[in-house]
């Protein structure tokens, strides 16, 4: 086998272990038995490979979000919370902390610079 061919094989290989293990790499490349600077490599000098990883980890996030809304149909009030200050921003579901003075005007704010670095050659 050539070491192309070698190295096809291994990219195979490792995107079958990636679906398996919902594209966590450290777990693929253990099954493959390769470092994962090796998987690295691959991901960022073949356009090809680095699609198929991309593709499978938009799957897992697919399967994750899934899950969620699962989640949030049985009334888990914390994932409705986190699902509306990510998504829902743009209709103001956003934790933020604002600082005002007295009945929401606002403060007037002041920076004074000391300069207390006195001339050592005098």
């Amino acid at each position: 086998m050539s070491k192309s061919d070698k190295i096809r094989h291994t990219k195979n290989n490792l995107i079958n272990a990636l679906e398996k293990s919902m594209g966590v790499v450290t777990s693929a490349c253990k099954k493959v038995g390769i470092h994962r600077s090796t998987f690295y490599e691959y991901y960022n000098n073949d356009e090809e490979f680095r699609q198929k990883v991309d593709d499978i980890g938009n799957v897992a996030l697919d399967f994750a979000e899934s899950k969620m809304f699962e989640q949030i149909q049985e009334g888990n009030t914390q994932l409705i919370k986190f699902y509306l200050s990510t998504r829902g921003k743009k209709r103001g579901y956003v934790e933020r902390q604002e600082i005002t003075g007295a009945d929401g005007m606002p403060n007037n704010f002041q920076i004074e610079i000391i300069d207390n670095i006195k001339d050592t050659d005098e």
